[in-house]
């Protein structure tokens, strides 16, 4: 302890060598969810509905008739903001000089596109985030090992951070729905597989704008959107209408969803969660670590909702 705090009257903190704040990370995962429920409650108190009329609760709708898709839909203003921070994110992406790189340029840079462009790792992205964090990033991202990148890069930075919002809202808007529907024949879900299809051209890594989730890019929220409606609606189908399953035990994780993140993050390399593997080069160690790991979380999920137990943000 004297170490860290050091001796003397100012009581200066010394951190261990090889630290330094100057790699403090800034952006981060709860960070943008912060930014973005921050965002969208700014949205539902302008422009959202403030209450649903208890007439209009689980009462069939049908999108077909104008009256009631006005009724399932946010205001005209909400969908004018989500409109207006996307066409920022398409002009910011595409249109912004990077120096010393294509301009809307989407690649990983290092050795990726046979090293044509080895400092332009996320192109506007990055370039934004290394101007405004300098060294404060995610150190060790996915395409420092795959690219052998040497540019700073963060998968959770500020232009990324435009279409967690839009997600977000999609997902308001689902919300609204299931309040309001309880036929499934009157609830269609909105198209977002087909433009992240024809954004991405049905291809892994290319098309108009390529399916990324370090960039966030409006083809993976589409894409995540689809899949995520997907389940969604068959999880309603099975559990609200047919009453075929609880949703255990997945239900007690999803109560504290937060916390276990947390938990997961700060201990996950930690016995019990982790041990050293025997076996490097095989996943069936990994699988099983992996597999173990969740049902300790889910065990203490358990227990803490046994125990009326719930972090909420």
């Amino acid at each position: 302890m004297e170490q860290l705090l050091g001796k003397g009257r100012d009581c200066e903190l010394h951190l261990p060598a090889g630290v330094s704040w100057s790699w403090l990370r800034i952006p981060g995962v709860l960070q943008r969810l912060a930014f973005t429920y921050f965002v969208l409650s700014l949205l539902q108190t302008f422009w959202g509905r403030k209450a649903i009329p208890q007439s209009e609760v689980r009462r069939k709708l049908h999108l077909r008739d104008p009256s009631s898709s006005r009724t399932l839909n946010k205001t005209e203003e909400s969908w004018l903001m989500i409109f207006l921070l996307e066409t920022l994110w398409l002009c910011i992406t595409f249109l912004l000089p990077v120096p010393n790189c294509p301009t809307g340029y989407l690649g990983a840079g290092g050795i990726g596109d046979n090293g044509l462009y080895p400092n332009c790792t996320g192109g506007a992205a990055g370039y934004i985030d290394r101007w405004m964090f300098g060294d404060n990033m995610y150190r060790y991202p996915t395409c420092k090992k795959l690219y052998l990148t040497v540019q700073p890069f963060d998968p959770e930075g500020i232009l990324g951070t435009i279409n967690s919002i839009v997600m977000g809202f999609l997902g308001i808007t689902t919300q609204t729905a299931l309040l309001l529907v309880i036929d499934l024949k009157s609830f269609s879900f909105p198209p977002q597989g087909i433009s992240a299809a024809i954004l991405s051209k049905c291809t892994r890594d290319g098309g108009f704008i390529p399916v990324n989730k370090n960039l966030w890019s409006l083809s993976y929220v589409m894409c995540m959107g689809a899949l995520s409606f997907l389940l969604l609606g068959g999880m309603y189908f099975i559990i609200d209408v047919r009453g075929w399953w609880g949703g255990q035990p997945f239900l007690y994780p999803g109560m504290n969803s937060i916390l276990v993140y947390v938990g997961h993050s700060l201990l996950g390399f930690y016995f019990p969660f982790s041990w050293e593997m025997r076996f490097q080069e095989s996943h069936w160690e990994f699988l099983l670590q992996s597999l173990w790991g969740t049902s300790l979380w889910v065990l203490i999920a358990y227990l803490l909702y046994r125990k009326s137990f719930f972090l909420k943000i």
